[in-house]
């Protein structure tokens, strides 16, 4: 018997793991550069709102090493690169929008060149009134979209007739995707006016159809090619198209290849966030804790254009009850348009927003009815005849209950919060917190449509395998686990399977690598491409050694055909003598979902990833100054394809949660200009800051649905973890007034923030 082949559910290592860490991993800033390669350099509006009176470009044109200057006036198709709505023009033209929005595009001998020219131009505004919060959005009614509503039962009814009710309110802050690798594209000239474009995108059949409507040229004149992003996070899932459009364009017009990589500022100032929001909520319970019925009212800053703020704000509604059933329920949103720069796609999507409120609210409860937030928790949780959310999907798969029962016995969370509200007794300057939050996150696109993937797999004659998918490879490991899939399918060595960089001309019409779905779609549709060889391998070993295809088995290397065993590398050549097809496409669509938009009210999501974390603080009430000191995970991913990797995205997503909502701070000034938009000013969590005591595992169970190999999604759900640690934080914080009254400390919980809520909190215990 062969050696075991097993490459499915054990730890694999990233397939550039190696390559990392030696540095020697290719981005496209570290390709060759073609003879006459050109530079881009974007002019900016210094404006949040004026009319573009005039554009004197006279200097920018005649500075040494300028070969082109483009505006809008030189796009040969549609001035638009917006995923969606058609309000994200490549160039201004009559009105800047925001600070930061591209005005005209030098192309020179070096980006140092470039950027030098860029600063010689001389641009005459006409101020014009610049909405730039979301007070100010809604006194001005400015909004992408109206507000949207989803119900369940007469909320007005519940709250009234409930025992118990609160209100409260919480501004939640905005996030800077800061990946490593900053936005860039490289686009290189093609025969009759065609491109190809190297590009960082988790998109790249959209950069292909954006590129293709600028340069007014068909889909099949453009091919986006990409290997590797250092970093998405979603920031580069439709804003990537700006930069790959203007190089595009300017490589098809000089003939040249032109490179854009944009530097961290600019790149910060120009590209969308994390949405920040303002929450209102009220909700009514009974002495227990346990809800009637809530409503909330979520606002959100969605910038100068609609962007994905439609679908994000959405998914927000759909999280707004994260584990908890509501009871009745009304959940408002507000997509509030300003003259900002349009916020985006990030990790969780609107998810981590819509939970916040509901986990404020949780802990609110218990302080009102005296208990442990976690017997609230528990006592609100999805179950038998309380299953229906308020979007109309019914709960299939909890496992929060047991998940949660597990994850508390086994950090001890009970004596740890006995023994530190005994240690906040004894102790003045320093308060600890303690708090135990689940996730309950919806996979799948919310838009239907997007639930699909193609990949194509070629077995070449001495047994190597090449795929290639749809999906974008940003670090998570995505190629790594299609090809383990690939591998254990064919049952042969891992070392036998490449995957090749994602590129339009091989899989066509892709959707982005995004909603946590990367390997749910294009593993299964690289397992259908297999399938499909594979069958024609066993009527071709059926018909050779004369027996029943079904007694054509794959394992180990080999292939059993009745009573003959032989390696599989040697029945691959002679199926290939023998003019055996060894290609096929492959496809997947996610089954089960629909979703009416109109009535807000449908099954949105194939099943659920759920979670939970326990994350103790300590805070210093001198100086607002706060550290995690323990945190402990128990995660639920199905039955792990590679339980090393999903371990790094469940800790790397938990730590980039957490600094969303503690250092994580952006500042806008009175003019619109982005203040925070470099490491110096805006601060992501370091590695110093990942707790020593920091213990982490996975919940053993399959998926209750038939995904590949039983697994689930494991990119954006650990994000929303870390809401532990914010409501540990604004535990310590309610310890400053002894418990007597919540807490209310905004997020992010910088050390102002705190100091302020420490303030807050022993005004109203005093008073209380």
């Amino acid at each position: 018997m062969a050696d075991d082949l097993r490459t499915v559910h054990i730890d694999t290592a990233h397939d550039s793991a190696w390559k990392h860490v030696a540095g020697s991993a290719p981005y496209i800033d570290d390709l060759p550069e073609a003879a006459g390669l050109l530079h881009g350099y974007m002019g900016q509006s210094t404006r949040a709102h004026a009319k573009l009176l005039s554009l004197d470009l006279t200097a920018v044109r005649a500075h040494p090493g300028v070969a082109v200057v483009f505006t809008a006036a030189d796009i040969p198709g549609k001035n638009d690169v917006s995923p969606i709505y058609g309000d994200d023009p490549l160039f201004a033209e009559e009105e800047v929008i925001y600070v930061g929005q591209s005005l005209f595009l030098v192309v020179a001998e070096t980006r140092a060149i470039a950027a030098a020219a860029a600063a010689l131009a001389v641009v005459e505004y006409q101020d014009l009134p610049a909405l730039l919060t979301i007070a100010a959005a809604r006194a001005a009614g400015s909004v992408i979209e109206p507000a949207q509503t989803m119900k369940l039962g007469d909320v007005r009814a519940a709250l009234a007739s409930a025992p118990r009710k609160l209100q409260g309110n919480l501004v939640v802050g905005g996030q800077d995707h800061f990946y490593l690798e900053s936005h860039i594209a490289l686009a290189s000239p093609r025969e009759d006016g065609d491109v190809h474009i190297f590009s960082s995108t988790q998109n790249p059949s959209e950069i292909q159809h954006l590129v293709a409507k600028v340069l007014g040229r068909p889909d099949n004149a453009v091919v986006v090619e990409v290997r590797r992003m250092g970093g998405g996070f979603g920031g580069k899932e439709t804003q990537c198209a700006l930069f790959a459009a203007a190089a595009a364009l300017a490589a098809v017009r000089l003939g040249r290849p032109v490179k854009i990589r944009v530097d961290r500022d600019d790149d910060m100032v120009m590209t969308g966030k994390r949405h920040d929001f303002e929450i209102a909520y009220e909700v009514g319970f009974d002495d227990q804790g346990v809800l009637r019925g809530a409503a909330f009212d979520l606002a959100s800053r969605c910038g100068c254009s609609a962007d994905l703020s439609v679908a994000i704000n959405d998914r927000a509604m759909f999280h707004s009850d994260n584990c908890y059933f509501l009871g009745a329920a009304e959940i408002v949103s507000h997509r509030f348009k300003t003259h900002t720069v349009s916020n985006t796609a990030f990790r969780g999507f609107g998810g981590p927003q819509g939970m916040m409120g509901i986990e404020r609210a949780m802990d609110e409860i218990a302080q009102a009815v005296g208990k442990d937030p976690l017997d609230v928790r528990l006592a609100n949780l999805y179950g038998p005849g309380r299953d229906l959310t308020p979007y109309g999907q019914t709960v299939e798969d909890n496992i929060a209950a047991e998940l949660i029962a597990a994850l508390a016995e086994q950090s001890d969370y009970r004596a740890r919060r006995a023994a530190i509200c005994g240690w906040n007794e004894s102790n003045r300057w320093l308060k600890r917190g303690i708090a135990l939050t689940p996730v309950k996150f919806g996979i799948s696109f919310t838009a239907t449509h997007l639930n699909q993937a193609g990949a194509l797999v070629h077995l070449y004659s001495d047994g190597s395998v090449m795929v290639n998918h749809g999906g974008t490879e940003m670090g998570q490991g995505l190629h790594t686990k299609v090809a383990q899939v690939v591998a254990d399918a064919f049952q042969i060595k891992l070392a036998q399977v490449k995957i090749t960089a994602t590129t339009t001309d091989k899989v066509p019409n892709t959707s982005a690598t995004a909603a946590s779905s990367g390997t749910d779609l294009n593993a299964m549709a690289a397992l259908d491409a297999v399938t499909t060889i594979l069958g024609r391998l066993r009527l071709f070993a059926a018909e050779t050694y004369r027996c029943a295809p079904a007694d054509v088995v794959f394992r180990q290397g080999e292939v059993a055909a009745g009573e003959a065993v032989i390696p599989f590398t040697e029945l691959v050549r002679r199926a290939y003598f023998a003019r055996v097809s060894l290609s096929s496409t492959g496809f997947y669509k996610t089954p089960k979902i629909h979703y009416d938009r109109a009535t807000h009210q449908g099954r949105p999501f194939y099943y659920y990833a759920y979670g939970a974390a326990v994350s103790e603080v300590t805070i210093d009430t001198l100086t607002g100054e706060n550290r995690v000191d323990r945190v402990d995970i128990l995660h639920d991913v199905g039955r792990s394809l590679n339980p090393a990797i999903d371990k790094g995205q469940i800790e790397g997503g938990f730590i980039q949660g957490m600094g969303w909502l503690t250092t994580e701070e952006l500042i806008w000034d009175a003019s619109g200009r982005l203040r925070t938009h470099a490491p110096s000013t805006y601060k992501i969590p370091t590695a110093r800051d990942r707790p020593d005591d920091f213990n982490l595992s996975l919940w053993n169970g399959d998926n209750f649905e038939p995904t590949i190999h039983r697994s689930k999604a494991v990119g954006e759900p650990p994000l929303m973890l870390a809401i532990s640690v914010f409501s540990a934080l604004n535990q310590a914080v309610q310890a400053c007034g002894e418990h007597k009254v919540p807490g209310r400390l905004d997020a992010p919980a910088t050390p102002e923030r705190i100091l302020m809520a420490i303030e807050d909190v022993r005004r109203r215990a005093a008073a209380a």
